[in-house]
């Protein structure tokens, strides 16, 4: 079986933060309105938010034979979860108060999320749970649980 980065992706989609994009691109317009002689801090600043925009921009989750790979923006912060490691998944609805990036769950666990309350959250063979913010939740849940059934199809256990 090949490893996930030399496989075709079973499904890929990009969701964009939209919010955060003209959150973060306004408060840079903003920056340069102001000027850097203003402070010392604005080029710092502003290099520190050019940064957050292209870390944060976008969220993309593939789903491969093998694991699932999830990155943000320009792929510095990245995920790769074994499918062996997932024991199912369901769609998930996230209450507005979490908010978005990387977050810790109410009751435990982690979400990625850059944009609305839509999720497909992973619940762990050793306990534990994933969610993953997407705009197409009952897509990404179906990839995932059909991946997970053909594992168990093929495994021999």
């Amino acid at each position: 079986m090949k490893s996930s980065s030399e496989s075709l992706p079973i499904y890929r989609n990009t969701q964009s933060g939209t919010f955060l994009r003209i959150i973060m691109v306004s408060m840079l317009v903003l920056f340069l309105v102001i000027g850097f002689s203003s402070s010392p801090w604005m080029i710092p600043t502003t290099i520190l938010l050019i940064i957050l925009i292209a870390t944060f921009h976008s969220l993309t989750t593939e789903v491969h034979e093998d694991s699932i790979v999830i990155w943000f923006g320009i792929g510095l912060i990245r995920r790769t979860i074994p499918i062996s490691r997932i024991e199912g998944c369901s769609v998930a609805r996230t209450p507005w108060y979490v908010g978005w990036g990387i977050r810790l769950l109410p009751g435990g666990g982690w979400l990625w999320n850059v944009s609305g309350f839509e999720s497909v959250e992973l619940s762990y063979v050793a306990g534990g749970r994933f969610r993953i913010g997407t705009d197409q939740s009952e897509e990404l849940s179906a990839a995932i649980t059909s991946v997970i059934m053909s594992e168990n199809d093929t495994d021999p256990a």
